[in-house]
C-alpha cells in the first residue's frame, strides 16, 4: 500500500492556525457589535440589585402626575413587570442587563416628577445616561452623582437646585454631555438662578463636547474664560444668564479649535465689542451675544469667521420690553468686514442704536450668502432712507424684522420675490405709499405681518384671494377701507387680527364669525364699523381678546365667548340691558364705557373671580351695585355718569389691588368706609356728584399712592384731614407711578372741565369742592409739592390763607373762592411760577393785594378773582388803599395824631367841667362867697345894661 503525505508549508501553517481564531471571531462579532452599540441581541433581564436601586429611586418620588414611573413594580420571581429593563424610561445592555440609560425628562409644566434623587443610584454602575431634566427636584444637587464614574450623559436642566455645584462631578471622567442649567432668572434676564459656583477648575477634568450653564452664577469665578480653554475637545459652551461681567480677559492661546455654539447671552458685559476674547473662534457657526450690553466697533476679526451661521446681538430692556435707543447697546458696524460671512443664516442686531442708511447697511453685508441668509433683524435700531429694490435677492429669508426704525418712501415692488419669507415685521416707520398685488403675489409663505404705525394704503381687487394663510396680521393705521377688507374671508388660519384705525365705514360681513373661529385676538378700534354685533359672537371659542371700541355699533349686546379675558367695545351705541352671561368665568377686563347701556348690573359679574378693569361709565346703568362675594382682584372700578344708587360699594374691601375707582356722577350716599384706608396702591379717587355724608375718615391718609383725589360736589362736613403729608404719591420725590393704566379723566381746573390721562403724577389733583367743609386749611397740605389742582372752593373754611403755600411749586391752577378766609393774601404766591388760574373770590380777606408780574398776569386773565372782598384794596384793584393817594404807614401816622388831639380835648372839657362844679358848690354852701358873687354879677350886668343903651342910642341918631 502506498502511504499519502502531505506537505505543509510554513505559510500554510499560519492559515491553519488563524482559521478557528476567524470563524471564532466571525461567531462572536455580532455580540461585540452589539455590546458596543446595546442592541436588543440577546434576552438578559436586569439584575436585582439594580432593580432594587431603581425601586429605591421611585420611594424618593413624592408626585408622579402622567405616572411615568407606574411600571415600575416589584413583580414575583417569575413576572415580566419584575425585569426592570421593560420598565419606562430605563434601558439596559441586552447581554449583561445592566442599566445604562434613565430617561426620565419631564415634556411640559404639571407633568413632572416631584420629591429627590436617592442615592440608590450609586448602584448602577455601568450607567452611562442620566436625564432627570426639567422635574420638581429639589434640595441641593447630589454630590454622590460625582460617583457615577462611566456617565458620559448628564442632563439635570430646569431642576431647582439651589446652592453650589458639587466639584465632585469632575470626577466623571467619561463625561462628554452636561446640561445643569437652571431655571430660575431674575426679572431682567441676568442671572439669577440658585445655583451658584465660585471655582470652575473641576471642569477641566471633562472631555466635553457639549456644556451648558445657563442661570448658574459664575460670577465669583472671574477666571471662567481660561477654565473653558483648557477644554478643546468642547463644542457647544452655553453661559448665558450667568453673571459674568466681562469678556475681555487676555488669553495666550486658545485651544476652542472645535467650538461651533457659543453662548452668552443676558450677561451684564459693559465693554468694547472688539475686546472680546472669542474673534478668533473661526470654526463658529452660533454666536449668541444677547442682551450683553456690548457696544462699539466689529473687530477685522469678525471677517475670518466664515463658518459663522448665526450672530445675535439682540437687546431688550431690563423688564423684557425693548429699548429703542440704548446708548450702551450702540453697534458701528459700517467699518465691519462682513463680505466674507457667506455662511450667514441669521444676522440680529435689534435695538444696536445703528445710525446709517438702510442702503449702505444692505451694501455692507456678505452679498454671497444671499441664498442662505434665512434671518434678517436690525428693528429698533435708527436706520433711514428708502427700502432698496435689492431687498428682492434675499430669495432665501424667512424673517425680515426693520421694524422701529426711520425708514421711509415706498414699499419696494420686488419684496414680492421673497417667496419664503414667513416674517415681514416693518412696525412703526414712516414708510408710505400703496401696497399692490405685486407686493404680495409673491408671499405664499407667509405667516405673519406687521405694517402698523406706517402710512401704507392697501390696494387689492375685491375678488383676489391672497396666496398666503396669514396666522398674525397687524395692520393698524393701514387705510384698507372703506369697505371691510374682502380678502380677509381667505385668512381662515388667522390668531390675531389688528385693523384699528383702517378707515373702514362697513357693517361686520356675516362670515366674520365662521371665519376667525380660530382667531385669539381681534382689533377692529377706531373704526368707522356699524350696525349690530354678530349674534353668533359665541362661535368664537378661542377668541381671548375683543376690541371694537370707538365705532359706531348699535343694537344689544350678544352672549360673549366663553374664553373671553378682554372685551372693550366703549364708545358705540350700544343699548339694553347687559347679557346674561355678562359674568362669564373668564372675563378679566370689561370695559363698555360711553354707550346706551341701560337696567342693572347683574349679579353674574360677581362670579368674576379674575376681574380686573370694569369700566362702565357714561351708560344708563341703575339700581345698587351688587355686592361680589367672590370678587377681590379688581384693579381699575369705573361706573361713572351712571343712576346708581346705594352705599359706597363693600365688596371693595377685599379687593385691596385697588389702583382706580370712578363712582363719580351717581346716586350714592352714606359716609365713606374707615377701610378706604387699607388701598395702599390706590392712586385714583373720583367720588364727585354724588351724596356722601359726614366726615372723610382720618385713614384716608395712608393712601400712600393716592395722586387724584375728587370728593366734589357731596355733602361731606367736618375739617379737613390732617397728616396729610403721608400722601406721598403728591410729593415730587415720589417715582412709583401708575404705570399701564393711562385712564382718561375729566378734571375740574383752571376755571373749567378738562380731560386728563391721568399717568402718575401727570395730573396731581385735590378737588374738595362743593361741600361743607369748616375749620383750617391744615398746614401739611403745603407738603404736597406735586399738586398741580387744588380746589378748596364753596365750603365753609375759615382762618387764613396759608403763607407756606408758595412751596407747591408745581401748582397751575388754586381755587379757594367762596369760603369764611379772612387776613392778608400771602406774598408768597408770587413764587408759583407755573400757576395759570387763581380764584380767590367771595372770602373775607383784607389789605393790599401783593404785587408780582406772576399776579398781574393772572388778573388781566381773570379779572374777578378778588371779587368779594371788601377789605382788599391796592393795585391792581381799581381802588387804592388810602383816597389822598398817602401810604398806608402816613394814613397809619395821621390816624394815630387825630386820637391824639381828640384824647387831648375830651381830657380839657372834663377839667373845665370839674372846675366849675367845684365854684359851684362853694357858693352854694358859702354865703360870704355867695354875696359877693352875686354884687360882682349885678355890678357886670349894670356895666352892660349902660353900654348896651348908649350903643342902641348912638346908632338911633
Amino acid at each position: 500500500m502506498r502511504r499519502c503525505s502531505l506537505t505543509i508549508t510554513p505559510c500554510r501553517t499560519r492559515l491553519l492556525l488563524l482559521l478557528p481564531i476567524a470563524v471564532a471571531a466571525a461567531a462572536f462579532s455580532p455580540t461585540v457589535h452589539a455590546l458596543r452599540h446595546h442592541l436588543p441581541t440577546g434576552n438578559a433581564t436586569c439584575l436585582p440589585r439594580e432593580r432594587d436601586a431603581l425601586l429605591e429611586f421611585k420611594r424618593g418620588i413624592t408626585s408622579d402626575p402622567l405616572g411615568v414611573l407606574a411600571s415600575w413594580q416589584q413583580g414575583g420571581q417569575h413576572d415580566v413587570d419584575n425585569d426592570c429593563c421593560r420598565w419606562g424610561g430605563v434601558r439596559c445592555n441586552s447581554i449583561t442587563g445592566h442599566v445604562l440609560e434613565l430617561r426620565l425628562p419631564s415634556k411640559t409644566y404639571g407633568t413632572m416628577l416631584a420629591g429627590q434623587i436617592s442615592p440608590s443610584l450609586l448602584s448602577l454602575y455601568h450607567l452611562e445616561y442620566l436625564d432627570l431634566s426639567w422635574n420638581n427636584l429639589t434640595g441641593h444637587m447630589p454630590e454622590f452623582l460625582g460617583h457615577l464614574s462611566n456617565l458620559r450623559y448628564l442632563n439635570l436642566s430646569g431642576v431647582p437646585f439651589s446652592g453650589k455645584v458639587p466639584p465632585q462631578l469632575g470626577n466623571l471622567s467619561k463625561l462628554h454631555f452636561l446640561d445643569i442649567s437652571s431655571p430660575y432668572l431674575d426679572t431682567s434676564g441676568v442671572g439669577g438662578g440658585s445655583l451658584r459656583s465660585t471655582d470652575i477648575s473641576w471642569l477641566t477634568h471633562l472631555p466635553l463636547r457639549h456644556l451648558k450653564m445657563r442661570g448658574v452664577i459664575i460670577s465669583g469665578a472671574v477666571d471662567w474664560a481660561r477654565v473653558v480653554n483648557m477644554i478643546p475637545s468642547l463644542r457647544v459652551l452655553d453661559l448665558s444668564s450667568c453673571n459674568l461681567r466681562n469678556t475681555n480677559q487676555s488669553l495666550p492661546y486658545l485651544n476652542l479649535t472645535n467650538l461651533e455654539v457659543l453662548d452668552l447671552s443676558e450677561n451684564y458685559m459693559r465693554h468694547p465689542i472688539h475686546s472680546c476674547w472669542f474673534w478668533n473662534l473661526t470654526r463658529l457657526k452660533n454666536l449668541e451675544l444677547r442682551e450683553t450690553h456690548l457696544y462699539g466697533q466689529f473687530p477685522d476679526a469678525l471677517g475670518r469667521m466664515t463658518s459663522l451661521q448665526v450672530l445675535n446681538l439682540l437687546f431688550r430692556y431690563d423688564d423684557g420690553g425693548i429699548e429703542p435707543n440704548n446708548t450702551y447697546g450702540r453697534l458701528e458696524i459700517m467699518e465691519a468686514n462682513m463680505t466674507n460671512l457667506c455662511n450667514l443664516e441669521s444676522l440680529n442686531l435689534r435695538c444696536r442704536n445703528i445710525d446709517t442708511d438702510i442702503t449702505e447697511l444692505f451694501e455692507r453685508l456678505p452679498q454671497c450668502s444671499s441664498n442662505k441668509l434665512k434671518e434678517l433683524q436690525l428693528g429698533f435700531n435708527k436706520l433711514t432712507g428708502m427700502l432698496p429694490t435689492c431687498i428682492g435677492q434675499w430669495r432665501s429669508i424667512r424673517i425680515l424684522d426693520l421694524s422701529n426704525n426711520n425708514l421711509t418712501g415706498q414699499l419696494p415692488p420686488e419684496i414680492g420675490r421673497l417667496n419664503n419669507l414667513i416674517e415681514l415685521d416693518l412696525w412703526s416707520n414712516n414708510l408710505n405709499g400703496v401696497i399692490n398685488h405685486e407686493h404680495l403675489a409673491g408671499l405664499q409663505s407667509l405667516k405673519m405681518t406687521d405694517l402698523s404705525d406706517n402710512s401704507f394704503k392697501i390696494v387689492v381687487d375685491p375678488e383676489w384671494l391672497p396666496p398666503f394663510r396669514l396666522q398674525y396680521g397687524i395692520f393698524e393705521s393701514c387705510e384698507m377701507g372703506p369697505l371691510f377688507p374682502a380678502w380677509l374671508k381667505s385668512q381662515v388660519d388667522i390668531l390675531v387680527l389688528d385693523i384699528s384705525s383702517a378707515g373702514i365705514f362697513d357693517m361686520l360681513p356675516n362670515w366674520f364669525c365662521t371665519t376667525f373661529k380660530k382667531a385669539s385676538m381681534i382689533r377692529i378700534s377706531k373704526n368707522g364699523i356699524n350696525g349690530t354685533l354678530p349674534r353668533n359672537l359665541e362661535d368664537l371659542t378661542s377668541l381671548f381678546e375683543l376690541s371694537l371700541d370707538s365705532n359706531q355699533l348699535t343694537g344689544q349686546i350678544p352672549q360673549f365667548p366663553r374664553m373671553l379675558e378682554f372685551l372693550d367695545v366703549s364708545e358705540n351705541s350700544l343699548s339694553g340691558p347687559l347679557p346674561s352671561n355678562f359674568g362669564t368665568h373668564n372675563l378679566q377686563h370689561i370695559i363698555m364705557f360711553s354707550n346706551l347701556i341701560s337696567g342693572h348690573i347683574p349679579w353674574s359679574v360677581c362670579e368674576q373671580k379674575n376681574l380686573y378693569t370694569l369700566n362702565l361709565g357714561n351708560n344708563s346703568l341703575e339700581g345698587e351695585f351688587p355686592q361680589c362675594i367672590e370678587t377681590r382682584n379688581v384693579i381699575v372700578l369705573k361706573v361713572n355718569n351712571n343712576m346708581l344708587s346705594g352705599k359706597f360699594p363693600s365688596f371693595l374691601k377685599r379687593c385691596t389691588d385697588l389702583r382706580a375707582m370712578d363712582l363719580a356722577w351717581n346716586q350714592f350716599s352714606g359716609q365713606l368706609p374707615m377701610w378706604i384706608g387699607d388701598f395702599v396702591d390706590l392712586e385714583i379717587v373720583r367720588l364727585s356728584h354724588n351724596m356722601f355724608s359726614d366726615s372723610i375718615p382720618a385713614t384716608i391718609t395712608k393712601l400712600r399712592s393716592l395722586s387724584h383725589l375728587n370728593l366734589a360736589y357731596n355733602n361731606i362736613s367736618g375739617a379737613l384731614p390732617h397728616h396729610l403729608s403721608n400722601l406721598t404719591g403728591m410729593k415730587r420725590l415720589f417715582d412709583d407711578g401708575m404705570v399701564g393704566l393711562g385712564l382718561n379723566m375729566p378734571v375740574f381746573t383752571k376755571g373749567q372741565e378738562r380731560s386728563y390721562q391721568i399717568e402718575g403724577a401727570d395730573m396731581v389733583s385735590i378737588d374738595l369742592s362743593s361741600n361743607f367743609f369748616t375749620g383750617k386749611i391744615p398746614e401739611e397740605i403745603t407738603y404736597l409739592d406735586a399738586v398741580v389742582n387744588l380746589n378748596l372752593s364753596r365750603n365753609y373754611i375759615t382762618g387764613n390763607i396759608l403763607d407756606k403755600i408758595g412751596v407747591m411749586h408745581s401748582l397751575e391752577s388754586l381755587d379757594l373762592s367762596k369760603n369764611k378766609l379772612d387776613g392778608e393774601i400771602p406774598s408768597t404766591l408770587s413764587n408759583l411760577t407755573f400757576l395759570s388760574y387763581m380764584d380767590l373770590s367771595y372770602n373775607n380777606l383784607t389789605g393790599q393785594v401783593p404785587s408780582g408780574e406772576q399776579l398781574d398776569t393772572l388778573y388781566a386773565q381773570h379779572p374777578l378773582m378778588y371779587d368779594g372782598n371788601a377789605g382788599l384794596c391796592g393795585l391792581p384793584l381799581p381802588h387804592n388803599c388810602s383816597d389822598n393817594g398817602e401810604s398806608s404807614h402816613d394814613k397809619q401816622k395821621i390816624n394815630e395824631d387825630d386820637s391824639k388831639a381828640v384824647s387831648f380835648y375830651f381830657g380839657l372839657s372834663t377839667g373845665f367841667m370839674a372846675g366849675l362844679w367845684v365854684v359851684f358848690c362853694v357858693i352854694l354852701f358859702k354865703k360870704s362867697w355867695r354875696v359877693a358873687y352875686f354884687r360882682l354879677l349885678d355890678k357886670v350886668y349894670g356895666k352892660i345894661y349902660v353900654f348896651a343903651v348908649v350903643t342902641w342910642a348912638h346908632w338911633e341918631d
